[in-house]
């Protein structure tokens, strides 16, 4: 197959989709892989199977999985596309027919496809949990693969209870192994609320209840501590009017406001949830969260508006670049207020912590950032110590050429003290259009990687990746 391409940032250099999956058993590897670990590392992303429809955008192509298992010292690897319905009908045509930015857009007789499509993309995120691998994209339900071969089982609505979509940021308790995941707009197509669902540490669904919001709005990530779950509500705002009308669906509209919707962790009732103003700034990911005497800590990566959509006159919004924030919210305060405080100087995004300190007090986050504050590329991975306040970082090379995936730490052993462990991130170098599997010591990340597993093509720029251990 020949992809014959638009003109688009996005469908370009390193995002540029790649056109077949492989199966590679044994990469070759400099360095050496630490014995200590043993797993499957994955990454997920848009990679468009057919020309797009329409004006392409960036969370709109389909879902591929990658996973590097490591093994005694060794590297396989394989990819594939995710066999969405969708995918599996352009398939069979040979062509786009569906916009998953705009129902509307899609080809005559295609709408009530989509409107009832409960598959999606698939292209977001990826999660181990009760022993399933699922694939996440926010706008439908998870996708169930093999976590060896990545081969598709289908969509996966935990035994028929699960009936909203669910995000691509569900948060696992470390503590009791609790699931807690959401869903926007849960109720249709741009409605005005949020599904709160719960499943135990076996996998099974156990509690679902949905909050009324201000307005619809697009909410990709959400915060969990050991005593809250917090709900931003940003004004990203979604319109079925604007998008029968041929106008962007979502667009930023600050004048709507801001808050946060706090629930206590252990509410059975929507009622519960206590609604906290801030300004209208947005996230999409947020590091950690914890609360302490009746106070809530959260780190996010912050934007001053929307990336990626534009405002209500249809305009982009222009570019910014998000920066580290700590915010605090005093619950004990009669009329509480986000505080946000920023804490690092140079732009980051795709956040993440040692996994068994999520939800509670921690001490190391891990990040992906430039070397300097300009350039379009992440090209380094930070690690910033929230005790100290100290800040370190690793780049792979130019920026101009250079990018790294978000990076996903891997503690050294269950009993390993917090930060002590590896960071595993993709590293593309675009002037030989190539990626490696990069795995770096995370207590002193500054040394540069102790091993690199060398693949013959590029992983196109995807989202999210996580972690299977081996056992």
């Amino acid at each position: 197959m020949n992809l014959v391409l638009p003109k688009n940032r996005f469908l370009e250099g390193a995002f540029a989709p790649i056109e077949q999956e492989y199966v590679l058993p044994d990469l070759p590897i400099m360095g050496e892989v630490p014995s200590a670990l043993n797993g499957s590392f994955y990454r997920n992303g848009p990679n468009v199977h057919f020309a797009p429809r329409g004006d392409y955008h960036l969370f709109a192509g389909d879902g591929m999985t990658h996973a590097f298992h490591i093994r005694d010292g060794k590297v396989s690897y394989c990819n594939k596309w995710i066999r969405t319905a969708k995918f599996k009908l352009e398939d069979e045509l040979n062509r786009s027919v569906i916009d998953p930015m705009n129902p509307f857009n899609c080809e005559d007789g295609y709408l009530e496809f989509v409107l009832n499509d409960k598959e999606g993309l698939a292209n977001t995120a990826c999660i181990w949990h009760g022993g399933k691998m699922l694939i996440l994209e926010e706008g439908h339900r998870p996708f169930e693969v093999d976590p060896l071969t990545l081969e598709s089982i289908g969509s996966y609505d935990f035994g028929g209870k699960l009936n909203t979509a669910m995000t691509a940021h569900p948060k696992v308790d470390p503590v009791s192994g609790e699931l807690v995941f959401f869903a926007y707009m849960a109720s249709g197509p741009f409605e005005a609320d949020v599904a709160l669902h719960k499943v135990n540490s076996d996998g099974v669904l156990t509690q679902s209840m949905t909050l009324p919001t201000a307005y619809p709005a697009m909410v990709h990530d959400f915060v969990v501590t050991q005593n809250y779950i917090l709900f931003p509500i940003f004004p990203l705002t979604g319109s079925m009017d604007r998008a029968m009308n041929g106008q962007p669906p979502f667009v930023w509209e600050p004048e709507r406001g801001a808050s946060v919707g706090v629930l206590p962790r252990n509410s059975t009732s929507p009622d519960d949830v206590r609604w906290v103003e801030m300004d209208p700034f947005f996230v999409f990911h947020f590091m950690n969260g914890y609360d302490k005497d009746g106070k809530i800590y959260v780190d996010a990566c912050q934007f001053a508006h929307a990336p990626l959509f534009p405002g209500t006159d249809g305009k982009e919004t222009g570019d910014v670049e998000a920066l580290l924030n700590r915010w605090t919210i005093d619950m004990n305060a009669d009329s509480p207020r986000v505080m946000a405080e920023q804490i690092d100087e140079i732009r980051s995004e795709f956040p993440v912590l040692d996994p068994r300190y999520a939800t509670l007090e921690y001490r190391h986050g891990f990040y992906a950032t430039p070397d300097a504050d300009e350039g379009p590329m992440y090209n380094c991975v930070g690690h910033i110590d929230h005790q100290t306040g100290a800040i370190r970082r690793h780049s792979f090379g130019d920026r101009k050429n250079t990018f790294t995936s978000e990076p996903i730490f891997v503690p050294r052993s269950d009993s390993a003290e917090e930060g002590d462990g590896f960071l595993l991130s993709v590293v593309t170098d675009l002037t030989r259009d190539r990626s490696a599997l990069n795995i770096l010591d995370a207590t002193d990340i500054t040394a540069g990687p102790v091993a690199v597993a060398q693949l013959e093509h590029r992983v196109p720029i995807g989202f999210h990746g996580n972690w299977r251990p081996a056992s």
